[in-house]
């Protein structure tokens, strides 16, 4: 076993008696019990534990906790782990075994063996594997693929076919290239595109300049900051001297 569960107020309830060497003794004799599922030989366990210097308080803690027996000193709640582990570990053997019984995968000596093509048991912990791989598109510069593919991975935004077919679509209806669709996307951190965005920008934009052209050409008369959008601002013309 490379595994046990240690109960810390369990052990100290039964070990506080002990010194510091003795307490380590003890350790090491449970995690080298465990390790190796077999009776302590009694004549070099201490060796075996790195602790010759302490034999005795090796002896003394494996005459107080162990039983000596005709094969060693054993361990009875120890032995108790191990049983259930090897059971459990044989029901494993055996499940996999039925599994994989029919033929022309049926185990050698009940050894649960998977078959060369089997497919792999998905788990709650673990995603499943995938084998899509997108190439850059005609049309696409290298650095720009290369941003774009960065900018969804940091989204975990997957990367498809359908993905590009349908970023194409809102590129043709948006009059523009895949290229410029992409590195708008990049820029404007935008996960998805929609030519209408693109469009009701250029309006924005468009209105804007118009706006301009008509202030500076002395076509439209701006209103003052305090007036409010009802208020009719008097034009020059419209003043009559009295």
């Amino acid at each position: 076993m490379h595994y046990y569960q240690f109960h810390i107020g369990d052990y100290k309830s039964h070990t506080s008696h002990l010194t510091v060497i003795e307490d380590c003794a003890y350790r090491r004799l449970l995690d080298f019990y465990y390790l190796n599922e077999k009776a302590i030989n009694q004549r070099d366990v201490a060796r075996q534990i790195n602790m010759r210097e302490y034999e005795q308080d090796v002896l003394t803690v494996l005459n107080e906790f162990f039983i000596s027996t005709a094969d060693g000193f054993i361990h009875p709640r120890a032995d108790e782990e191990i049983n259930k582990y090897k059971e459990f570990k044989n029901a494993g053997k055996r499940g996999a075994a039925k599994r994989w019984s029919s033929p022309p995968y049926s185990p050698p000596n009940g050894e649960a063996n998977s078959p060369p093509n089997a497919t792999p048991i998905a788990t709650i912990n673990h995603k499943p594997l995938t084998t899509n791989h997108i190439n850059t598109p005609d049309g696409v510069e290298d650095l720009v693929w290369q941003d774009w593919v960065a900018f969804r991975k940091k989204r975990r935004a997957p990367i498809t076919e359908t993905v590009i077919k349908g970023l194409t679509k809102e590129a043709a209806l948006a009059n523009m290239t895949l290229n410029d669709v992409l590195k708008e996307c990049v820029v404007n951190g935008w996960q998805s595109f929609k030519a209408d965005w693109v469009a009701k920008r250029q309006t924005n934009s468009e209105r804007l300049s118009s706006t301009m052209t008509n202030l500076t050409r002395g076509l439209t008369t701006p209103k003052p900051f305090w007036a409010k959008p009802e208020d009719n601002i008097l034009e020059a013309k419209d003043v009559k001297l009295l």
